[in-house]
């Protein structure tokens, strides 16, 4: 394992389920916190966030910019931005957006859009663990890429 990295176990969400990768953090949004897990999606295009959620950390849905539409089975729910910082002890918080959906039987998913811009991730399936690490500033000049 890497410095500056932690390493996470798979999850069993509800007993006798499969055991997926779900990651621990802390979500903040103007000043109430919630400690949530939110599972790493890497074929979710972005990050998704239920209603419920949202209002537990104070968002007004009708003060969020204009809705969104989602695809998939979340294709049939209004969506709306929603910005909230995020920390995956020991790590800095970052800043995730999310689409807030009026869902609310949906888990907190991890997607592309920004969860894997933010940090990196490797998985390791075979041991049911996975590890986490910020994002590292690359210089790519120096490494002839640009």
């Amino acid at each position: 394992m890497l410095a500056n990295t932690r390493r996470f176990p798979f999850a069993d969400p509800r007993p006798g389920s499969i055991k997926l990768p779900y990651v621990p953090m802390i979500l903040t949004y103007q000043g109430r916190s919630v400690s949530i897990s939110g599972l790493l999606d890497t074929g979710a295009t972005v990050n998704v966030l239920p209603y419920d959620l949202g209002i537990e950390l104070g968002a007004v849905w009708e003060q969020q910019p204009a809705p969104l539409r989602l695809t998939g089975n979340l294709g049939g729910y209004e969506a709306r931005n929603l910005i909230v910082s995020a920390t995956v002890e020991p790590f800095a918080p970052v800043k995730l957006v999310f689409a807030w959906t009026h869902h609310r039987h949906v888990p907190v998913i991890l997607g592309q859009m920004n969860f894997f811009l933010e940090f990196d991730v490797c998985f390791f399936g075979s041991q049911s663990v996975f590890d986490i690490a910020p994002k590292q500033k690359r210089d790519y000049k120096e490494k002839g890429f640009a």
